[in-house]
């Protein structure tokens, strides 16, 4: 019976522990095993440890070891609790901490203010964005692995507790406190996004503290440097501002912080703080919310408390205030656990015992708050304690991982809150003549960089606005940023009396766009947006967030962002006009797209090793993946005199793309519109070869290389001087004139009929004499001839009307002295045997020189981002940045092996993959894999199995084209086999 009874009754104390415990958000998983290491501890401890355990104070690592040494003297000698990290960096964090940690006897708890993250990048962005931004984001799952990966980062790092979320309602634009900190003014919305934040760092082993309880959103002043007060109904904050608090109180949250508030209808005494008043924290947090996890005081330094100390409140008497710490054992009596950044921790300990051996402190009070910070600290692992690493600390706190997801949630936090006409995204770019005009004192270079990706705009500046004015005149749409300092989320956002009077005379005069790059509230500021046709709300003006606004603009990622927040007349909250991407390709990290940027990487060895073992003096390199380009290099320079650098507005000689980045297309087009057949013969498309031996050659034998065509003919060679080998004066002028009007360089002409000529010459040559594959130039001259003819129009003209203009390939074009800079053209070569010269800024391949620089088959001259624009719309089956340029099924029949059982591998114009051991790929992409090479060391290549875009442009023919031994090398293949490497999903 005695043994019945005693197992009945340690029944009961489980059950009652149980009862105690349930729902409890600093239980553990263990919890019978957390109770018995709490009572130990506690046990073992004297009346000051154990006060001391209440202690939370501040330090920051950038400090003078004098000062941290009274940090390491209030561990030994006042036995705190835990402290609270500000400023500093990781490495001396984490040294520091481990000292702090060895110092004290029982493991401290470790705080830090991290709303968005620990670190500063390595680009002067911080980890994640700022919680306004993120309050504009539809998708909760992307808040709630943004608090998983903060928490991440705390628990690298050693921190235990991050204060946050903030889940202060702002309702009010001139909080200068809260701000971009809150998730925004609707509560639903903030509560969401602070249960997910909450979940996710949680998740991470890292305990949450909602703050500023019970609502700091509603003030002008800033609470470090007086009392604010919030003067709403109780009814009203009990609907508003106490809502999140309810439901992440129902959810498991572990903490609370109390703020430095004064809300009179909760505190009947007139300007007192929230965080001392018993009726907030103990009546309305613990009673009425049922709240069981920590409570924090906020800063008890702020300004304002010290007031009250005098009046001798909840059991203090002026009597007891003659050794300080008042206000801590006023906090701690109004139901706060925890003493956040005490004013002088030892006076405030010493209060504490006084208080304790007077009867104002009884042992049951203590015991619970002492127990939760004890329950806290075994929660995260403190039981078992061990130091900070600091092997790849700086790695393991910048993350790839990290960067992809701000990479993400600046993609879907950017709001269009107006599109008139649907201005945006930009389609019809050939319509298009851009502006860029940057107000604001902050950077806006990155935006404009990206912009320049997707279509041709120039940065237009003046110190006057009528000059200004003036020169926008050429211009039919002006995208104008409004950048403000991205440094921390309480930089100044407004827009100056002379930015807005600039912002409406530009609108008055042309279609604007208006991108800010600020907080929401700058909105506030307009007075009128009549003549505003699109506005853009990116929030915040890193690196990231403008590269991904002119993304939005040019629809290469959708819009889907929503503003948190109303903004002044115009635009109330949930204001955000939601469209898709129109399918122009995006830029971002490999690890969006499924490939590892570490593996990806090792591309950068194999280009080096080509330029330093002078392959090539200079390659550009893109890689992109499921419509994002992941990969965009330069390596080298110009020359190997090495005055210029590779840089991504250069353009190359593309040589043989030219086959597919411009004859191609335009002959598919006519093919799907019925003007032409795949099975046409040139007998009938071109009547000077009815009577010719080509005339019973169809479209699709020349094109796949398989009608005995000749690979290649010197057409040049017949007009050189038999004796000198140098332009025979028959065929060739120094200057131009009216019959010698075909540009080979600056200082030769030919002679304007030998077009003519060369088209007789294909006419008479003589046909192989075994059908079999052979790689031949010749299908090209005869189709440019055959388009030019049908369009009556230069090729240049007809792919510039057809194409380039409307992908927003600006840097793709024949004869580029026309259009660029020489300092912006890659060279090709020092031709010995022809032109005598350098040959920069002319087409290299002597055929195309003598027709003008406009081959079919050679002539183009394009960089990597371009050339990617056109391999990606054949990827996407003809369609691109929102206009359809061909049919699906043009692409499939065009990328068709036809006489494969002949070994040949080619499809109709496309090069293919081999069919045995050699070839122009890597063998380890798919078959449906399509591209080409050019003569001067250019590759493009295309996969729609893996959604795989590659390019690489080179100048390997300077100064001699020689040996090429950037194909013996393997170095273009060798790369795609690295690219294939790098996929990970």
């Amino acid at each position: 019976m005695r043994y019945l009874s005693l197992i009945l009754f340690c029944l009961c104390v489980q059950i009652n522990f149980a009862q105690e415990l349930y729902n409890h958000p600093l239980l553990s998983e263990d919890p019978i095993q957390q109770q018995k290491w709490v009572d130990s501890v506690y046990n073992s401890m004297s009346l000051k440890e154990r006060i001391g355990q209440l202690y939370m104070v501040q330090v920051m690592s950038e400090n003078s070891a004098k000062v941290n040494n009274k940090i390491v003297d209030l561990i030994k000698n006042e036995h705190i609790g835990g402290v609270i990290y500000s400023n500093g960096g990781p490495y001396r964090q984490a040294k520091l901490n481990n000292l702090l940690q060895a110092t004290s006897k029982i493991p401290l708890l470790v705080g830090m203010d991290a709303e968005w993250g620990l670190s500063m990048r390595l680009d002067s962005t911080y980890a994640f964005p700022w919680n306004m931004t993120l309050g504009a984001i539809s998708d909760n799952k992307l808040v709630e692995q943004t608090g998983r990966q903060i928490g991440e980062h705390c628990k690298r790092l050693g921190v235990h507790f991050n204060f946050a979320p903030v889940v202060d309602i702002n309702t009010n634009p001139k909080n200068p406190i809260i701000g971009n900190r809150s998730f925004g003014e609707d509560r639903d919305n903030v509560t969401a996004k602070g249960l997910a934040f909450m979940r996710g760092m949680q998740s991470a082993g890292v305990l949450a503290n909602a703050k500023h309880f019970p609502g700091h959103g509603d003030t002008e002043d800033d609470s470090h440097e007086t009392l604010p007060t919030v003067s709403f109904s109780e009814k009203r904050i009990d609907s508003i501002e106490l809502y999140p608090y309810r439901e992440l109180i129902k959810k498991g949250l572990s903490s609370v912080m109390v703020a430095h508030l004064n809300v009179p209808s909760l505190e009947n005494r007139r300007g007192f703080p929230s965080s001392l008043s018993k009726h907030i924290v103990t009546d309305i947090l613990k009673d009425e919310l049922g709240f069981k996890g920590l409570i924090f005081t906020d800063a008890l330094t702020m300004k304002g408390a010290a007031d009250y100390v005098e009046k001798g409140v909840d059991g203090i008497t002026p009597k007891t205030m003659t050794k300080g710490g008042e206000i801590d054992l006023m906090a701690f009596l109004a139901g706060n656990d925890v003493m956040l950044m005490s004013e002088n921790p030892q006076k405030g300990i010493a209060k504490f015992v006084e208080a304790y051996n007077e009867g104002i402190i009884t042992e049951d009070r203590l015991s619970h708050s002492v127990k939760k910070v004890l329950m806290a600290k075994y929660k995260v692992g403190l039981h078992d304690y061990s130091p900070v690493g600091l092997y790849n600390l700086g790695k393991d706190l910048n993350r790839i991982k990290d960067d992809a997801l701000y990479e993400s949630l600046m993609e879907s936090a950017i709001t269009v809150v107006k599109n008139k006409n649907s201005l945006l995204p930009f389609r019809n770019l050939e319509t298009k003549t851009v502006a860029y005009v940057s107000l604001g004192d902050s950077d806006g270079s990155a935006f404009y960089d990206e912009l320049k990706k997707y279509t041709k705009v120039h940065h237009i500046k003046a110190d006057k606005l009528d000059g200004l004015i003036a020169k926008l005149q050429n211009y039919n749409t002006v995208v104008l940023g409004f950048h403000k300092s991205n440094d921390n989320p309480w930089k100044g956002y407004k827009f100056s009396q002379k930015e807005l009077a600039w912002l409406y005379e530009i609108a008055r005069s042309n279609t604007v766009v208006l991108d800010v790059f600020a907080r929401p509230y700058a909105l506030n500021e307009l007075l009128s947006i009549q003549n505003i046709e699109a506005i853009v709300m990116s929030y915040q003006n890193s690196r990231i967030a403008q590269e991904k606004s002119a993304q939005l603009i040019f629809g290469a990622v959708g819009a889907k962002g929503k503003l948190p927040v109303s903004t002044g007349q115009f635009f109330p909250v949930g204001t955000g006009e939601n469209y898709n991407s129109i399918s122009s390709l995006s830029y971002g990290l490999p690890e969006r797209v499924g490939m590892d940027s570490e593996k990806l990487s090792r591309i950068d060895s194999v280009a080096n090793h080509a330029v330093n073992n002078r392959m090539t003096p200079g390659i550009q390199l893109l890689v992109a993946r499921k419509g994002k380009v992941i990969y965009n290099k330069n390596f080298g320079y110009h020359t190997y005199s090495k005055k210029n650098k590779v840089d991504f507005d250069d353009v190359y000689d593309v040589a043989s793309l030219t086959k597919i980045l411009a004859t191609l297309p335009v002959v598919m087009e006519l093919e799907q519109q019925g003007s032409i057949s795949l099975d046409d013969k040139l007998g009938k498309l071109l009547p000077s070869l009815r009577t010719s031996n080509k005339k019973n050659i169809t479209l699709k034998r020349m094109l796949s290389h398989y009608a005995k065509l000749r690979p290649w003919i010197p057409f040049y060679y017949a007009t050189l001087d038999t004796v000198t080998k140098k332009p025979d004066p028959k065929y060739y002028r120094s200057k131009r004139t009216k019959d010698f009007n075909i540009e080979v360089t600056n200082s030769l002409f030919l002679r304007n009929d030998y077009k003519d000529s060369i088209q007789e010459i294909i006419k008479e040559s003589e046909l192989l004499t075994r059908l079999r594959y052979r790689y031949s130039d010749l299908p090209y001259y005869i189709l440019k001839n055959y388009l030019e003819g049908f369009y009556d129009k230069s090729l240049h003209e007809i792919t510039q009307d057809r194409y380039y203009e409307s992908l927003g390939a600006n840097y793709t074009t024949y004869n580029p002295r026309k259009k660029f800079s020489l300092k912006d053209i890659v060279p090709t070569e020092v031709d010995d045997y022809y032109r005598y010269k350098k040959v920069h800024g002319y087409v290299h391949d002597m055929g195309a020189a003598m027709q003008g620089g406009i081959g079919g088959h050679a002539g183009v001259f394009s960089n990597a981002n371009d050339v990617a624009k056109i391999m990606q719309m054949y990827l996407q089956k003809g369609f691109y940045g929102g206009k359809r340029y061909l049919k699906s099924e043009t692409i499939d029949k065009f990328n068709t092996c036809y006489y494969c059982e002949s070994d040949n591998r080619r499809g109709i114009g496309f090069d293919k993959p081999q069919l045995g051991e050699e070839g122009p790929t890597c063998g380890c992409l798919s078959m449906t894999s399509f591209g080409h090479s050019g003569f001067t060391g250019t590759y493009a290549w295309a996969d729609p199995e893996e959604e795989i875009i590659y390019v690489f442009l080179a100048n390997r023919t300077y100064p001699q084209a020689g040996k090429n031994l950037l194909l013996r090398e393997n170095i273009r293949t060798e790369i795609q086999r690295l690219i294939y490497e790098a996929i990970v999903e």
